[in-house]
């Protein structure tokens, strides 16, 4: 692995939505580094979802895993109470190494029908899951500023440029990778990065449900990347001398990994799905 080592406390991270699914798992892979995550979500009991999970579960595998979880109940739609978080952040520690800006309301998005007999809250995805990628990342670039360094992370998928669950998910993906590119552009004289990182299909609480109910032999057979995957791949770019030349730039994560030496909690290296869903314009030169 490509890295630096660095003369200062260990890392300080905030990842959004992470009661459950990608942020869950994207968490404890920071606690593995050794990080300390600040876990936000809505979901303080089991109850909250019908998927399961709470901030305080996530919280404790980040400690488990080595690292120290700080369990923080946000709604990403409340401005307020996302600058309450950073400032929390502040008091704290005094800086910001990683924002993970992963939280989504996703109202309807999946269902397989056209976009107009969806419920119209599935457009409330480009406020939870753009605009609070935005305010996140405005809260937390002084922190990161201040510190010389730092990495925003929007968690990206091929539905950027290819068609997939509608277009409320294109338009919150493709605005997403945008968005980072503009912030890069921005922060590159602070030394702080920004990027889009493209999962493939997450073995999530939610994917194992939607299969689930899914006629017999109608569930995709294709191997689904943990999401810690994606932690890993993210605390590995993070560490690398070679982060200011990815900044800006949207990057598969199977890609990244490769490139990184990172692989699947299994020991698997996840597949890039560039050939089948499409990619990035213009990759990183180092991942043709």
């Amino acid at each position: 692995m490509k890295g630096r080592n660095a003369d200062r406390e260990a890392l300080v991270a905030v990842v959004t939505g992470a009661s459950r699914g990608a942020g869950k798992g994207i968490a404890e892979a920071l606690g593995a580094a050794g990080a300390t995550v600040y876990v936000t979500g809505r979901s303080g009991s089991a109850g909250d979802s019908p998927y399961g999970g709470t901030v305080h579960e996530t919280a404790r595998l980040v400690d488990e895993a080595g690292g120290h979880g700080v369990p923080l109940l946000v709604d990403h739609g409340d401005d307020a109470a996302v600058g309450r978080l950073f400032e929390t952040v502040r008091r704290d520690h005094g800086r910001l190494d990683i924002l993970v800006n992963n939280a989504a309301t996703l109202v309807g998005t999946t269902l397989p029908v056209g976009f107009w007999e969806k419920p119209l809250q599935a457009a409330d995805l480009l406020t939870v899951g753009l605009r609070s990628h935005y305010v996140a990342s405005f809260h937390a670039a002084p922190l990161m500023i201040g510190g010389g360094r730092g990495l925003i992370v929007n968690t990206g998928h091929y539905g950027a440029v290819s068609y997939y669950h509608g277009p409320a998910y294109g338009a919150q993906k493709a605005g997403a990778d945008k968005m980072a590119a503009d912030m890069a552009k921005e922060l590159r004289p602070y030394g702080v990065a920004a990027v889009s990182l493209w999962m493939g299909g997450l073995d999530t609480e939610r994917a194992r449900a939607h299969l689930a109910s899914l006629p017999p032999g109608g569930a995709p057979t294709a191997k689904r990347e943990s999401p810690l995957f994606t932690g890993r791949v993210i605390a590995a770019l993070y560490a690398s001398e070679e982060l200011p030349a990815f900044s800006g730039r949207a990057l598969i994560g199977a890609e990244l990994g490769a490139y990184f030496g990172v692989t699947d909690v299994d020991g698997t290296a996840p597949r890039s799905l560039r050939h089948t869903l499409g990619g990035p314009p213009e990759p990183h030169p180092s991942l043709r």
